[in-house]
């Protein structure tokens, strides 16, 4: 047995594994990994792919994060908010659809505050499904809110569990702040998500194995591993690394191995660097794809990334096109609400 697959077996057996061991998968050629991570997927969570309904409210935001196009300084942005009563007619279509989660996800806008949310949340957990939220930093009491309101999922990436570099990336952000806030959710009883961009200037192979291993200390219950996809209007314009999506395939792959259990989306991103990223990720450990029920006139102004897929696609027709694309690799799109272990 090669020193690779020892530490393979050691993984799937035990679901643990040294920063040292989890830099040196990361270095490996991955096709070893992804059939370990697609096999310990398959054991823990079975064949079904989790559909979520995604709806991005809001393309406003206060925060000034390098990467992302949605970042305050960028005057280039069509900024739009819908009203609350929007939002909530946006889950009714997917309910309508079949999505048995919806996901609200906005930049950081201050024009919703907690009363506005909890009003959103109620209404929306009236239609029997899931509810993920997906609204940046908060307070405890708004998070407590939220939570007594219905909200079911928090999903607050930490990026990188590199300092330094999280505070180059977050100009007036802090990351002691950032790790509160998830603290605060677990605690809380959300089931929590975080996850992490691969790919930074200035990322290292051993900051991404301490990504791993915060996520398994947390012990997170959904991890989004996103490669990073450099924006035309963001200070980090042109440091594109070709091996984005190899690396975050990866990271999501070990993840997968560590945290056996828990949901782990094929990102929309992937499928952006690669034709068939999603269903290559689902493949190598993911179990959730999240498709976008917004109409194409909102969708292309949510632009955290350039080159974002299915655009101009009608609602019906990307949750057609995902489940026919599911269902030739072999899965089923799960028909429950997709919470951790069931």
């Amino acid at each position: 047995m090669t020193f690779l697959n020892k530490i393979l077996e050691k993984a799937y057996e035990n679901h643990n594994l040294s920063r040292e061991d989890i830099v040196f998968l990361l270095k490996s050629n991955g096709e070893e990994l992804y059939k370990y991570s697609d096999k310990v997927r398959e054991e823990y969570v079975g064949n079904g792919v989790h559909l979520r309904g995604l709806i991005e409210f809001s393309n406003i935001c206060k925060c000034q994060c390098k990467y992302c196009g949605l970042r305050c300084p960028n005057n280039k942005v069509d900024r739009y908010r819908l009203e609350p009563d929007e939002i909530i007619e946006y889950a009714q279509k997917g309910v309508d659809l079949g999505y048995k989660t919806i996901v609200l996800q906005s930049g950081e806008d201050s024009f919703f505050d907690v009363e506005k949310l909890c009003y959103i949340i109620s209404e929306i957990k009236k239609k029997d499904v899931a509810l993920t939220l997906s609204i940046g930093e908060r307070s405890y009491e708004e998070y407590k809110q939220m939570k007594a309101a219905g909200a079911d999922r928090y999903l607050l990436r930490i990026e990188t569990t590199d300092k330094s570099l999280y505070s180059n990336m977050h100009p007036n952000m802090s990351y002691e702040n950032r790790v509160r806030c998830l603290k605060d959710i677990k605690s809380l009883g959300y089931e929590t998500g975080t996850g992490c961009l691969v790919g930074l200037p200035g990322q290292s192979v051993e900051s991404l194995a301490d990504d791993i291993l915060f996520f398994k200390s947390l012990d997170a219950d959904m991890v989004g591993i996103g490669p990073f996809i450099p924006h035309p209007d963001t200070p980090l314009k042109s440091d594109l690394n070709s091996d984005n999506f190899n690396m975050a395939l990866k990271v999501m792959a070990v993840t997968r191995l560590l945290l056996p259990d828990i949901n782990i989306p094929a990102t929309t991103a992937m499928e952006t660097l690669n034709p068939n990223g999603r269903i290559i990720a689902l493949k190598s450990g993911a179990n959730v794809v999240m498709p976008n029920i917004m109409e194409s006139k909102l969708k292309v102004k949510y632009e955290i990334y350039p080159g974002k897929i299915c655009l101009n696609d009608k609602s019906d027709k990307c949750r057609g096109c995902i489940e026919n694309k599911i269902k030739s690799i072999g899965r089923f799109v799960s028909p429950d609400k997709g919470f951790r272990g069931k």
